[in-house]
């Protein structure tokens, strides 16, 4: 009778091909956002672009835009891309109306002449624009009339007394998470694949890491480490 394989040799068994490896390299930088070092990996591995790199340059502009708080700007390049990827998304298009609204209010919060006590009149702008991009879209669902208020509101507290949950909007991570919705919308109007095979990838891994430790398999090493370095995360994309 054969010996049981140890964990490790059953992970060599199971290694990708240098091939598969590279598939999963390219994929993962043209549909994050890196057609610099796609060019370059492509040149190296002897590899065809799966994509023109002109439109990965596309995306990387609405995501820069977009990081930077520049919202219109990346409404207005997302609709030279095509206008059926928000007039057919009206959740997606709302959200970016409603992250215009926030930036609108950040820079009216940041503005020195805050401590005036006639600074409700600043924030004008902000409600006009609620009023005609936001409003009209409210009695579509509760979330939208939801997610309205808690913008507003910004207006209505103290920076030192914001709810949580108001105070949130003004992360830098609504400009990140909206952006890579925004990526994946363009890619999946493009048909093509709107996520990196990686992350469906670790996602299985974590998985069927926890399917293993419930089933309690003596052979799983009591840390298993994924191998890739740093987390892999919605950083900006770079040119």
């Amino acid at each position: 009778m054969r010996p049981a394989k140890s964990f490790e040799q059953k992970v060599e068994e199971a290694k990708p091909s240098k091939s598969e490896t590279n598939w999963i390299v390219m994929d993962y930088l043209v549909s994050e956002g890196y057609p610099g070092a796609a060019e370059k990996f492509a040149e190296e591995t002897n590899m065809d672009l799966p994509s023109a790199p002109q439109k990965i340059r596309e995306r990387v502009l609405i995501r820069n835009a977009l990081h930077a708080g520049r919202v219109d700007e990346a409404v207005g390049l997302i609709n030279e891309i095509d206008h059926q990827i928000l007039d057919g998304n009206h959740a997606l298009h709302f959200d970016l109306m409603q992250l215009q609204l926030i930036e609108l209010i950040r820079q009216i919060l940041n503005h020195p002449d805050n401590a005036n006590p006639q600074r409700a009149f600043a924030f004008e702008p902000a409600i006009v624009f609620a009023q005609e991009q936001l409003a009209p879209r409210v009695p579509t669902g509760k979330k939208y009339q939801d997610a309205l208020e808690r913008t507003m509101a910004l207006m209505i507290f103290p920076a030192d007394k914001m709810p949580s949950e108001v105070s949130a909007l003004l992360h830098t991570s609504m400009r990140a998470k909206l952006a890579s919705d925004v990526n994946r919308a363009i890619l999946q109007s493009r048909g093509e694949r709107p996520e990196a095979k990686i992350r469906q990838l670790v996602r299985a891994r974590a998985w069927a890491e926890v399917v293993a430790r419930e089933a309690k398999i003596d052979s799983v090493p009591a840390v298993l480490s994924l191998g890739l370095g740093p987390t892999i995360t919605d950083d900006v994309m770079v040119t």
